[in-house]
């Protein structure tokens, strides 16, 4: 029996190659094609019986879906692949099948992030509407004053638009503080400019959870494969 059609980018994000949106921009430059001809946003295709190609490549869109939990190493970047010669987070985990990060944490960040071929499961982790926290512990240089505190609470201003986070402080010293952020949008670099905008220096930030997900005892560099639990729980509080 075959498949119920769906939309081919659907179709192209369970499998793996970004989001929803990134495989609607796949199909509307022409890269995608169908039995042979160009597709078109909206098109719908059975994937056990149609043959789907990206820049002529067939892809296999059977797939089963992988979801992982990664700490990151401070040094290694998020992209695929880097011009730079630095280390990936794709060569921390196995080679097949296919994934790739939902989200960013820059080079100088480590911490949680999470692996996956299931391009829904990503849209619904970082996109500002599902609202999915995520905490961060920093350490900043200085003592945190009330003033900063409430600002960032409030809201700072940045250059796309007002950030918040709640905060709680953690330990203080006579030169640093470590303050424990939760954000719920995922904007480029958001916790480092956010301490930036009340005159913070961070001196290191570490992702500890994204929504029901916490880092835990994971070492730096290694993974573990989500409980369908954790998954089901993240996309059930995103969809709330």
């Amino acid at each position: 029996m075959s498949e119920q059609p769906e939309r081919l980018q659907k179709v192209l994000a369970r499998a793996g190659f970004g989001s929803r949106r990134a495989c609607e921009e796949f199909i509307a430059a022409g890269r995608v094609k169908v039995n042979g001809r160009t597709a078109e946003l909206g098109q719908r295709v059975e994937g056990d019986r149609d043959k789907i190609e990206i820049d002529g490549v067939p892809i296999d869109v059977s797939t089963e879906r992988v979801y992982l939990a990664l700490h990151k190493p401070v040094g290694v970047v998020t992209t695929a692949r880097d011009t730079h010669g630095r280390k990936t987070v794709l060569q921390l985990v196995p080679q097949e099948p296919r994934v790739f990060a939902v989200g960013r944490l820059d080079r100088d960040t480590s911490g949680l992030l999470f692996m996956t071929n299931d391009g829904e499961f990503a849209e619904h982790v970082t996109h500002p509407r599902y609202e999915v926290p995520k905490v961060y512990i920093a350490e900043v240089a200085g003592l945190l004053t009330g003033t900063q505190t409430k600002a960032l609470r409030k809201g700072v201003e940045l250059e796309d638009g007002i950030a918040r986070a709640d905060i709680r402080v953690k330990a203080t010293s006579a030169s640093r503080t470590v303050v424990e952020l939760t954000v719920r949008e995922g904007r480029n670099r958001l916790v480092r400019r956010m301490p930036a905008a009340v005159d913070l220096e961070a001196l290191s930030l570490m992702r500890t959870s994204i929504g029901n997900v916490r880092l835990g005892r994971l070492k730096p560099g290694d993974h573990r494969s989500l409980k369908r639990t954790e998954v089901v729980d993240l996309l059930r509080s995103s969809s709330a």
